[in-house]
């Protein structure tokens, strides 16, 4: 990491990860109850894991680790950009959020690509 950054939280990329996952949360409260234990979870098991793997990279002890877990971040926001599209194809969230969360997401991916690249 840059040496003006203290921890993974200082990351831009992290803190819009982190952003994503607690809009996630909320959104996903409002749908059915039956989906609570199949696209709920998944989709916040999801979201949160492109977070969770930033932090966990940044504790390990070398880049090439760090590397290799941004890379599985980057793994869980193209499942998450798969569980809005269904969200919006079974009509749980609206065509205009899944507009803003999708370019959020998309957002997020390019920004652990530039990690993962300066990483390298």
């Amino acid at each position: 990491m840059n040496s003006k950054v203290q921890s993974v939280e200082d990351l831009q990329v992290w803190q819009k990860a982190h952003a994503l996952t607690l809009e996630i949360y909320r959104l996903t409260s409002k749908f059915p109850t039956n989906e609570k234990y199949a696209l709920v979870d998944q989709i916040r098991r999801a979201v949160s894991s492109i977070g969770a793997n930033l932090f966990e990279g940044s504790y390990r002890t070398g880049t090439n680790e760090f590397r290799y877990f941004a890379n599985i971040a980057r793994g869980s926001a193209g499942e998450v950009k798969y569980f809005l599209l269904l969200s919006k194809n079974l009509k749980y969230i609206s065509d205009e959020k899944f507009k803003q969360l999708d370019q959020e997401i998309d957002t997020i991916c390019k920004m652990l690509y530039g990690l993962i690249k300066s990483l390298s």
